[in-house]
């Protein structure tokens, strides 16, 4: 039996098996021909080669898309995105890290205030046995039989707190998170979340899901390289450009980092803001967690605007990986209790 927690979310989709992690776009791409396979250097970077044949269709999927697919799939529309997106982008992640003719049991999540409204659905469609194609670098053919035999979704912050709550055995942990009342603010691509752990009760009052997301952001800073190149840029290409500053459009280059101080300021604010609002009556909340990676990187700007003791983020922790590494443990404390994870 294979444990696996896979989040899959509107700008990257994220897996752990325990022992794995793997993070790739959430973007499909139609599958071309590719006429010459070789990578010009071996010294090249190696991108993540994922090519999946489901239901009849071929995709080329997350930078394979990006770099080599003419028409390519990217949704911000929750509704699309679980109908069209999910099924591919998880059996992706499964594909990479599941173990061949052996039984899965998946956990996932949904952003709080679609979990009532698709976590059946979308808890039946990845159940079963399905039948895939997954084809490599090479242009060699593989089939696979994925056999899903548990899945267990909930709504997505829950990730981060079951990864602060429980140990690698799926035990419960720090005591610290069990018995006091957690405030969590996850901030991901397309939305923010937010939940509150009451020693471990979910609070509905203190729970909703809002627009914040780093789209916002990125929205802003595409219209302003519109506005300077004329070029509309599509958002899921300034992940890396946002990061490192800069972006190189027809040969020029495009200073970035003061624009992005500036919007990721101006929706820390909208984010502390809707803190205050949604938690008006949790003034007897303990700490607050910020995490997600859009978390991440509005942290600096987030943290001193919210109102309590917020637990310090980690330098060396990729926060994006939180909610899924968390899913993980989930599934080791509902069917694999105690057993330590195998090296």
């Amino acid at each position: 039996m294979d444990i696996i927690g896979v989040d899959v979310g509107f700008g990257f989709t994220k897996a752990s098996n325990g022992q794995d992690l793997l993070i790739f776009k959430s973007l499909l791409g139609e599958a071309a021909e590719i006429q010459y396979r070789e990578r010009l250097l071996d010294e090249a970077d190696r991108e993540e080669h994922l090519h999946l044949e489901v239901d009849g269709e071929s995709y080329f999927i997350g930078e394979l898309a990006e770099r080599q697919s003419h028409t390519r799939f990217f949704t911000l529309d929750q509704t699309q995105f679980v109908s069209h997106f999910t099924k591919v982008l998880a059996f992706a992640a499964l594909s990479r890290l599941s173990t061949p003719n052996v039984p899965v049991r998946l956990v996932t999540g949904l952003p709080v205030v679609y979990y009532q409204r698709h976590s059946q659905d979308l808890g039946r469609m990845l159940l079963g046995k399905h039948e895939l194609t997954v084809v490599d670098e090479a242009g060699e053919r593989k089939e696979l039989s994925l056999n899903v035999d548990k899945v267990r979704v909930v709504p997505q912050p829950f990730g981060s707190l079951f990864n602060l709550m429980l140990d690698d055995s799926g035990e419960a942990g720090d005591r610290r998170f069990l018995e006091e009342k957690i405030g969590v603010i996850d901030v991901g691509f397309r939305t923010a979340d937010f939940t509150i752990s009451d020693r471990t009760r979910y609070s509905q009052r203190g729970s909703d899901t809002t627009e914040s997301g780093i789209t916002q952001a990125f929205n802003t800073i595409a219209a302003k390289l519109q506005e300077k190149s004329g070029v509309n840029v599509e958002l899921y290409r300034l992940f890396d450009a946002v990061a490192d500053g800069t972006i190189k459009i027809r040969g020029k280059k495009y200073e970035l980092k003061t624009i992005t101080e500036q919007v990721f300021k101006q929706l820390a604010s909208s984010i502390s803001t809707e803190v205050e609002r949604l938690w008006a009556d949790d003034w007897d909340i303990d700490v607050m967690v910020v995490t997600g990676g859009g978390g991440a990187v509005l942290a600096s700007h987030l943290e001193p605007l919210l109102n309590g003791e917020v637990l310090p983020m980690k330098p060396d922790e990729d926060y994006r990986f939180n909610n899924v590494r968390g899913y993980w443990k989930y599934g080791k404390n509902l069917w694999a209790r105690g057993t330590k994870p195998s090296s």
